[in-house]
């Protein structure tokens, strides 16, 4: 039996469900059903109730309970789900699905120092097991150990697109009038190009959404081949093992690439953007110099105000 779920909401969180399933959105012509979406592994059905303003939510798959705590902290399995999955442990990963999907992922936007990390993957259903023993989850829950470790089998095992800015080529481009956005989008447009052409049968392709669907291709209006169909959605790493897949690739890029750095200056470089890394900054330019300083940061950053 799978999991299932029933939580009771207002019309401001059904708004919410709807809009957050929208790309699952199924017809559905049930008296009182007034949304209904399906995916490999879930179903999400929005029944009215008798009492006014309030609706009944139930959720139906192995991850019904993840996705009916994104809406309701306190939502509990139903008592049959919970006697006949008493022996199955609950994955981490509520992946909307699993069918074949490549998608996109980018690391480094918000670190001071060290380049931009973009990768897309390529994942076919028979994939998912494999993925799931070896723990693969969105990036953010992981720790840097965990991404080095399954980071180096993911790059033996599944076929992915993986290219890298620097910081002097991102210093060179910002000034020229690209911003940070155009950058990523250009990069995520290249890796989903170069998988594209491996896989031109691939149906569903999906990239971890940082700005609007018309920005993004207003931003690659000079390139000759675009890739579109595309499903843009926000923390799209948590819901699409594709992404989840890419978004560990290119953190595990990022890592090896800042470790060279460490490396190379006998020094631990900083991550993130905090007061801790600027004041690293300010301390790196009196030792190498504000020339030295600017090729391994980007330069464009707040951080960096008064010290180049």
């Amino acid at each position: 039996m799978a999991n299932r779920v029933m939580i009771e909401v207002q019309q401001n969180v059904v708004d919410q469900i709807s809009s957050y399933y929208k790309n699952y959105q199924k017809e559905n012509k049930g008296e009182y059903i007034v949304f209904f979406a399906r995916s490999e592994d879930l179903a999400v059905t929005i029944y009215s109730s008798k009492k006014a303003d309030t609706f009944k939510v139930v959720f139906v798959g192995d991850n019904s309970l993840e996705e009916a705590q994104r809406f309701d902290k306190n939502a509990k399995l139903s008592e049959k789900s919970t006697a006949s999955n008493k022996q199955k442990a609950p994955t981490k990963a509520c992946w909307l699905s699993i069918k074949e999907q490549m998608g996109s992922d980018e690391v480094g936007t918000g670190d001071l120092f060290g380049p931009i990390c973009v990768c897309a993957a390529y994942i076919e259903k028979k994939d998912i097991d494999y993925l799931k023993k070896l723990g693969v989850d969105d990036s953010k829950r992981l720790s840097d150990d965990q991404i080095r470790k399954i980071g180096k089998e993911l790059i033996n095992k599944v076929d992915y697109s993986q290219i890298s800015l620097d910081n002097e080529k991102y210093n060179e481009v910002n000034e020229k009038g690209l911003n940070m956005n155009e950058m990523k989008a250009k990069m995520h447009n290249q890796v989903l190009k170069i998988l594209k052409k491996r896989h031109p049968k691939v149906q569903m392709t999906i990239i971890d959404q940082f700005c609007s669907e018309d920005k993004y291709y207003s931003y690659l209006g000079n390139e000759q081949e675009i890739v579109d169909k595309i499903t843009f959605q926000t923390k799209a790493e948590s819901y699409f093992p594709c992404v989840a897949v890419a978004s560990i690739i290119a953190r595990y890029s990022f890592l090896q690439k800042m470790d060279k750095l460490s490396e190379k200056y006998h020094t631990e470089i900083p991550f993130g953007a905090s007061e801790k890394v600027t004041k690293f900054a300010e301390e790196f330019a009196l030792k190498h110099g504000k020339e030295e300083l600017k090729k391994i940061v980007k330069a464009n950053f707040v951080n960096l105000k008064g010290i180049l």
